[in-house]
């Protein structure tokens, strides 16, 4: 029997969402190009940049809600830009003020401008700050399963690993990290960062990701309606083929005609 896409959903903090691929809202040339790519991925949860995009903060400024209005989407506030703790905690108390007190936040606090790597001390501090003030905390983390565990065990309704460096476009590097880390979640797991085409979002999928955020793998492309339009169908692909289970891998060939029971 085959399933029905409509009844795979993914779930968050409670709420259920249709899409498994989640995606950024900055680096497009326009507002305009945002909702149409945004379309094109049939996205539901837009992650935003609290430091680097208008949500509200400048009310003489473009605001991303006139083309992204949260009643037709998840926004999902982030901390792009914060490198410690305690802005990364002030930051997302902000947002929340910001979107009438919506808990549902990305965390990342990163170690250096270079390689915008997460810094995991700072990363726990802050999880467990915002877990206490009542945000459900979807975090950036390395792909780390001791790591991913403590976020787990803080009460992070989201492990977010990254595939490679931020924006790198090299995709899943340490597939091995990944499936340690998915095989003891109880939250969901889904890749953040380093997608850069629409196999390596597959191979997420097909690991058993339960979903997929990028940015600019959509906006980077030269045309990046068409690429948020395929990074669709590739975690579609991904999610049903993990799903349906793969065949073994053999050391030696198995014909596809079986010669069991053949007529002559």
């Amino acid at each position: 029997m085959t399933s029905n896409h409509n009844d795979d959903l993914l779930s968050i903090a409670g709420k259920q969402y249709q899409s498994r691929l989640l995606v950024g809202s900055g680096k497009y040339k326009d507002l305009s190009q945002t909702r149409e790519a945004t379309d094109a991925a049939q996205a539901q949860i837009i992650t935003v940049a609290i430091r680097r995009v208008n949500i509200g903060q400048d009310p003489s400024a473009p605001s991303l809600l006139d083309v992204l209005p949260p009643d037709q989407y998840t926004i999902l506030p982030n901390t792009a830009g914060c490198y410690n703790a305690k802005d990364a905690v002030y930051t997302l108390q902000l947002a929340r003020e910001l979107l009438g007190g919506r808990n549902l936040v990305k965390l990342e606090v990163l170690g250096d401008e270079k390689t915008l790597f997460p810094h995991m001390p700072e990363t726990l501090i802050a999880a467990e700050a915002l877990v206490k003030d009542g945000f459900d905390v979807m975090v950036y983390c390395s792909d780390d399963p001791i790591q991913a565990k403590i976020l787990e065990d803080i009460g992070c309704v989201a492990i977010m690993p990254l595939a490679s460096l931020i924006g790198s476009g090299m995709g899943i590097l340490n597939p091995w990290n990944l499936s340690l880390i998915i095989a003891q979640a109880k939250v969901p797991v889904l890749v953040d960062a380093g997608v850069g085409t629409a196999s390596d979002a597959a191979i997420a999928m097909e690991l058993g990701c339960d979903g997929v955020l990028m940015n600019t793998a959509i906006a980077g492309a030269r045309d990046p309606v068409r690429m948020a339009h395929a990074m669709k169908l590739a975690v579609r692909a991904g999610r049903a083929a993990f799903l349906a289970g793969r065949m073994p891998r053999k050391f030696a060939a198995s014909p596809s005609s079986p010669m069991a029971g053949r007529l002559a």
